[in-house]
């Protein structure tokens, strides 16, 4: 099975043609796309256009997830629309399932939020602000552990914008992890199950990391894996074997 990926990709009104050139040929290298989070540069439903442009017409079935820069402009809900109509699962607390050649594939998505990680994170106490800012990642990872629990696919892939784990962030500044991820968005990767996590958000983190439970982790953001997509193979016989 094989599953193209990439986040960040943060295209604008001036960035037309960009992606595409790259993207002609994916039917005969990958089964499906999946996609970060920050479609766009500052979250308009002009910029939107021109990626459900990008995107459409692939030959393969395309899910995603919104990332921040998506909801800069307060227009998430139009962004998701346009890129729904072009084709795009969109993804926030729900799953998909995609009969492959090789098998199902179940994606469980949602945007995820900050808070940080295990010993150096955020805590639901005192002021109200404070409270509301980890309570968001509490139920972006309700909603993820939700979703997970609804598939019944022969390789099942969790789908966020920000991080579920330290280990992709190598490489930024310790003091911004908070804002990058959270250890909230990782225990129901663990906790339900997954086989991958995907997520983009971190520019100068690294690509691979793992969860406490051994699940494998894609920091997919596009200034990562410096090319259009990654491709990710993975094999559902093996996968049920591990099981």
């Amino acid at each position: 099975m094989r599953i193209a990926a990439v986040g960040d990709v943060h295209l604008g009104e001036d960035s037309r043609g960009l992606l595409r050139p790259a993207l002609e040929h994916l039917a005969g290298t990958a089964d499906v796309l999946l996609l970060a989070g920050d479609l766009t540069r500052h979250g308009t439903c002009a910029e939107a256009r021109v990626v459900a442009d990008e995107l459409t017409g692939l030959g393969v079935p395309i899910a995603a997830v919104l990332g921040n820069h998506d909801h800069h402009s307060d227009e998430a809900e139009g962004i998701a629309e346009l890129l729904g109509e072009a084709g795009v699962v969109m993804l926030e607390g729900t799953s998909a399932r995609f009969d492959l050649p090789d098998g199902s594939l179940g994606v469980a998505g949602v945007k995820g939020f900050g808070g940080g990680f295990a010993g150096k994170c955020a805590s639901r106490f005192g002021e109200r602000e404070m409270k509301a800012f980890v309570e968001t990642t509490m139920a972006s990872a309700d909603a993820l552990r939700s979703a997970l629990a609804s598939l019944d696919t022969d390789v099942v892939v969790a789908l966020t914008h920000y991080a579920p784990i330290p280990g992709t962030l190598h490489g930024e500044p310790p003091e911004i992890h908070p804002f990058l991820g959270s250890y909230l968005l990782c225990e129901p990767i663990d906790e339900v199950g997954a086989d991958l996590a995907l997520h983009g958000h971190a520019h100068f983190g690294c690509e691979q990391g793992v969860t406490p439970g051994g699940v494998r982790v894609r920091n997919v953001a596009q200034p990562v894996i410096r090319k259009a997509y990654a491709l990710y193979e993975l094999n559902p016989a093996r996968l049920a074997a591990r099981r």
